[in-house]
């Protein structure tokens, strides 16, 4: 009778770990990966002629050019703070003539909201947006010329 009775009892099942395997760890986002999203949201807005000012404009064309040369075209113009659940962004446009800057800084802002919480589940708090050039229709594009035959 004893053996029955031990055999009544059950084993308890051990679980390893805890709770959601999707919770187990943290993750990190570098600045530069929000910035590279933020980047390329903006660009999509029409009205954006370019990222950053005329002289980063000019000096990330010389840049690109040189391998290892620092700061993408993609992230040009694009500052971001990226904290554990929050993210903060400045960035730098030149708007093309004609266009409603409110209009477009308003667009660019919802885009780059929309593309970073998508992609990174960060809460974007704000984002500054810095007008730093217009575009006009006949104005030639600040790219130097290159020295390389």
């Amino acid at each position: 009778m004893a053996d029955s009775a031990h055999s009544d009892q059950q084993t308890p099942v051990t679980r390893r770990g805890g709770g959601d395997p999707a919770s187990r760890g943290r993750t990190t986002i570098a600045d530069g990966v929000v910035e590279k999203i933020a980047g390329l949201a903006a660009r999509d807005v029409v009205g954006v002629h370019a990222m950053g000012s005329g002289l980063s404009r000019t000096l990330g064309a010389v840049r690109d050019r040189v391998p290892g040369g620092g700061k993408s075209g993609v992230t040009r113009g694009v500052k971001a703070e990226v904290g554990e659940v929050q993210t903060a962004l400045d960035l730098e446009i030149v708007v093309d003539y004609g266009v409603s800057i409110s209009d477009v800084a308003g667009a660019v802002r919802e885009n780059v909201i929309a593309a970073v919480e998508r992609m990174t589940g960060l809460e974007v708090v704000e984002v500054n947006i810095a007008v730093s050039d217009v575009k006009l229709p006949d104005e030639e594009d600040e790219e130097p010329e290159s020295r390389l035959q």
